[in-house]
């Protein structure tokens, strides 16, 4: 690393300069690190070798490697850490595995900050590597603070998963997974954002983890890309208020997959660990605190708070006759809170409070302001009716008229769906866009600039991991309440053989005007208006597509299987 020291202290500043519009609190004091400066084993003093097998003689999820603590499978060259999986017999606790890897933990831990890590790692197939975080209250044989602390079992300690790749094959190449585990939400937890990193194989990144009071942000070359926000904290869905430690490993097969019989080794690559907190006594108060009234609905109200602290960061407190938040912004930075799940048509008195995160508060507080929510126009329901595949409960959907636009919002309620993204579809002309989060798996769109008395016909497309299902089309009258139904498709009759292996060859009685055709998270691969009854797919991987083909006013959706 002696070489690469302008470029960390240029890299630490443009890293905390690109974050601070995408977390809530900016950590700046570097607390602990490792910078693999010393050739040889890894710092003892900084990592602890898990090796300690669970009870049965097996790691979790169907993994089969050993954890060691030989050179082979850990060990800093050249200012990099180098964690390998290995294809070899190894024995040990009387047990013989034909693959080995590392586990390290951190004997470090901590309560609130930001974990950077610069790492290129291997997407071979069959192997799953991680960076993470467990509570230091765990209690798991083997891990570094079990014995004095260990008293908590998992989920009730929390899991904070900063990257992980191998185990989401729905998704596509150089896609990676960040996901919280939760006693409300473990194992194929919902609490996950993902996003695709480029060259993921071939070129360094840097995986971040931004963690407050508040909540929890992961980032990709710092860029924020999922944040993990409960309204209501309690000890089920936020275990995180008590102190972690970092994981660094390499599992093979289980969840990550067969491992093909022509594997070797893979290696992670990691050229630095960073934990950054804000250390320095404060005691100067905020100043210059202002709150005005933003865009209301008749369901929410926005409130748009600003101050400056010398800290850099700000906690508001809000109070509410429907009850309170408490959220954290950046100094002299407009932040909008949006208050939802009001009545409609009411007078609220929101009493706002600023302080900084030190507890010194802002010194004519609090400020009140008034609000009244707008009358509800619109309709909302719940349906299970599908137009592609089907869901084992159903959704709930709302159309309200804010103005001369129309909000969209569909929740998917089905239980054994997990990665969900939503997508809306238009019917005529047909477009599909995607949806803004609201939770994991309810989402919102917002269509504006449209024409009160006109009718507009919409679905959702829920795409989620190993599938999608989409639902029927709505019809909805603008400024109407609950003027709303389904709106039927005309279907097209075709056929094709399943599976496909070189050309798709379609069979209809009309004429077919467009083939469209979409992997299974919904970007489109071909699009076509010539030669639409033979089309050449030995180009495609193997796996499920959807074939959608037009005939006038007129579409029809079927499942195209490919396999060569």
């Amino acid at each position: 690393m002696q070489n690469r020291k302008s470029y960390l202290l240029f890299f630490i500043f443009f890293c905390l300069q690109i974050s601070q519009a995408q977390v809530d609190v900016v950590y700046t004091d570097l607390v602990w690190s490792d910078e693999f400066d010393n050739n040889g084993a890894v710092n003892a003093s900084k990592w602890h070798h898990q090796t300690q097998l669970p009870a049965g003689g097996s790691w979790f999820n169907g993994e089969v490697q050993h954890y060691t603590n030989q050179l082979a499978n850990a060990s800093v060259s050249n200012g990099l850490l180098a964690i390998t999986a290995k294809k070899e017999p190894y024995t040990d606790q009387g047990i013989t595995k034909q693959y080995t890897s590392a586990r390290l933990n951190s004997k470090f831990a901590f309560l609130y900050g930001r974990v950077d890590i610069r790492a290129k790692i291997p997407t071979n197939q069959g192997t799953w590597p991680a960076f993470w975080m467990l509570g230091k209250n765990i209690n798991e044989d083997g891990a570094y603070f079990d014995a004095q602390f260990g008293n908590t079992d998992w989920p009730a300690c929390g899991e904070i998963d900063i990257m992980e790749h191998g185990i989401t094959p729905s998704q596509p190449l150089n896609y990676i997974q960040s996901a919280l585990h939760t006693p409300s939400s473990f194992g194929n937890t919902t609490n996950i954002g993902g996003i695709i990193a480029n060259n993921l194989g071939n070129d360094f990144h840097v995986y971040s983890m931004n963690w407050s009071p508040n909540q929890i942000t992961f980032l990709l070359d710092g860029v924020a890309f999922y944040t993990y926000n409960p309204t209501i904290k309690t000890p089920q869905n936020w275990p995180f208020n008590a102190e972690q430690y970092l994981l660094l490993n390499i599992a093979m097969g289980g969840i990550a997959g067969t491992i093909p019989s022509n594997f070797t080794q893979a290696t992670m690559e990691v050229d630095y660990v960073r934990v950054y907190q804000n250390t320095i006594v404060d005691t100067t108060a905020p100043t210059a605190f202002t709150a005005t009234v933003g865009t209301i609905t008749s369901s929410s109200v926005e409130l748009i708070l600003n101050a400056t602290d010398n800290s850099g960061n700000i906690a508001y407190a809000i109070n509410y006759s429907g009850g309170s938040i408490n959220t954290t912004g950046l100094s002299n930075t407009p932040k909008s809170v949006i208050i939802s799940n009001l009545s409609s048509n009411t007078n609220y008195t929101f009493t706002i409070a600023a302080s900084d995160l030190s507890g010194n508060n802002f010194l004519n507080n609090p400020l009140v302001r008034n609000a009244t929510t707008l009358s509800y126009v619109g309709c909302s329901g719940f349906s299970n009716s599908a137009q592609l595949n089907s869901f084992t409960t159903g959704y709930n959907y709302e159309f309200e008229t804010i103005g001369t636009n129309v909000k969209i919002t569909f929740e998917l309620l089905d239980a054994d769906k997990t990665s969900v993204f939503g997508y809306l579809w238009k019917q005529n002309p047909f477009a599909e866009t995607v949806m803004t989060p609201v939770t994991d798996k309810k989402f919102t769109s917002t269509i504006t600039n449209q024409i009160i008395g006109s009718t507009i016909n919409y679905a959702v497309k829920f795409a989620y991991a190993g599938g999608l299902s989409v639902t029927q089309y709505f019809s909805y009258v603008v400024g109407n309440n609950c003027a709303l139904g389904l709106e039927e498709v005309e279907h097209i009759e075709f056929s094709f053989a399943n599976p496909v292996s070189s050309n798709l060859m379609i069979h209809s009685n009309s004429p077919i005007d467009k083939v469209e055709i979409r992997n299974m998270i919904g970007s489109v691969v071909v699009t076509t208006t010539e030669s639409t009854q033979s089309i050449d797919i030995t180009n495609f991987s193997n796996g499920m597509y959807i074939v959608t083909v037009y005939s006038d006013n007129k579409r029809s959706v079927k499942k195209m299987l490919v396999n060569k």
